[in-house]
């Protein structure tokens, strides 16, 4: 199950598990595109457990880390690692795209 990621806990779960790569799905409850791929990143979430951090975080509830990193259209998928951005996602896609950049960046 993907871990739900607000501004409150953000910073502990991209810094202090650094050395795993972290992949946020910055979303909300009335985006259509979001509810379509909502399920693709749970079953990575599952897939990838031990590896990887994967998380939702809902726009509408928070604002900081989504500013943060310009997230100005959603669904984006964001890829951190060691603390930065690697590669990003924005719209629906296919769970082969995301399944592809989450191994590219491990």
């Amino acid at each position: 199950m993907a871990m739900n990621i607000t501004d409150g806990n953000f910073e502990e779960v991209t810094t202090a598990k650094s050395d795993k790569l972290t992949v946020i799905d910055f979303w909300a409850e009335w985006c259509g595109p979001c509810k379509m791929i909502g399920p693709i990143v749970e079953e990575l979430a599952t897939e990838y457990k031990e590896a990887v951090n994967i998380g939702k975080m809902d726009v509408d509830a928070n604002s900081e880390v989504p500013f943060k990193f310009g997230v100005r259209s959603i669904p984006t998928i964001v890829f951190i690692k060691n603390g930065k951005e690697v590669d990003r996602h924005v719209g629906a896609t296919t769970k082969a795209v995301l399944d592809a950049k989450i191994k590219a960046n491990m």
